[in-house]
């Protein structure tokens, strides 16, 4: 799953678990929600830290 920032950029891959920890089932199309992006040890960069806004 990917989420796109607002202000365009690239987009940002959300794992399942960053959604579960943060207390959700699910992301929904368009739904907002405010994220850090993490660097991972394979230089890919994530979502992490999700709250609905």
């Amino acid at each position: 799953m990917a989420l796109e920032a607002d202000q365009g950029g690239a987009d940002v891959f959300v794992h399942i678990s960053a959604v579960e920890r943060a207390g959700l089932t699910g992301l929904d199309d368009n739904q907002a929600i405010s994220y850090e992006v993490e660097t991972g040890r394979n230089g890919r960069s994530s979502a992490i830290d999700l709250k609905l806004i």
